[in-house]
């Protein structure tokens, strides 16, 4: 028999003081994300904020060309839809679900009331977005500076940290689209990482065989991400 799902699998809802999340509860939607679904779309009205379980999102820019790239990842550690609460109703980028599974979906008129009370759901939303501030610009560096397999690895590491096994659902077309590379760039990637056994790869999937192998190759671009992340979960639960 399967576990009910309850919003303390999202990080952040499970970072809230029960007081803090009752007024939320009941407005809160389970709700499935298919591959690919887009959540949003740059200029368009955001309705609502998303707090993923199962899922992961991609937050990604789309120039003119129709070229595309990766500025950041969200999954159980985060919220999607932040723009929300920081002062605007649309956004950007665009947000498309890379991993399907499921999110918390919260109306935007809810969340708003609630993070302009102040107290815990401020503070730790607030937190949150200097996290993810941190990893979209470690993601900018990291795709000026480093090599397609760093950012490779780093990718993995930041979807292995949001999932709770090590086969990938994932084609090398989005992976090369989420990183800003060339298809060939990323299959020559993948095949060095592969033939020093740390990952297999089939079409459509990526089975990591040795995550330690990975860390050994990836810049520190996924250190200053996870660092930064870690740092504000136990920040809050020393604040609670």
């Amino acid at each position: 028999m399967s576990l009910p799902v309850t919003p303390n699998q999202n990080q952040l809802l499970a970072a809230l003081p029960p007081a803090d999340l009752a007024p939320l509860t009941p407005y809160l939607e389970l709700v499935p994300m298919p591959l690919g679904q887009m959540l949003f779309e740059p200029g368009i009205l955001m309705r609502h904020a998303y707090f993923p379980t199962t899922s992961i999102v991609s937050l990604h820019y789309v120039t003119e060309s129709g070229a595309s790239a990766e500025t950041a990842g969200v999954g159980n550690e985060g919220v999607v839809g932040v723009s929300l609460f920081m002062g605007g109703d649309t956004t950007s980028s665009s947000a498309v679900v890379q991993t399907a599974g499921q999110a918390w979906r919260l109306d935007r008129h809810t969340l708003k009331a609630e993070f302009n009370k102040g107290g815990a759901l401020q503070r730790l939303l607030l937190r949150y977005t200097q996290a993810l501030m941190t990893q979209m610009a470690q993601t900018a560096v990291c795709n000026r500076h480093h090599s397609v397999v760093q950012q490779l690895c780093r990718w993995l590491l930041l979807t292995l940290d949001r999932l709770p096994d090590r086969e990938l659902v994932m084609t090398q077309e989005l992976v090369a689209s989420m990183l800003g590379v060339r298809r060939e760039s990323v299959t020559d990637a993948a095949g060095h990482l592969q033939a020093a056994g740390y990952i297999r790869y089939r079409r459509g999937h990526i089975g990591v065989l040795d995550r330690a192998g990975l860390e050994r190759s990836v810049c520190e671009c996924y250190g200053v991400v996870k660092k930064e992340l870690d740092r504000l979960l136990s920040d809050v639960k020393l604040n609670q």
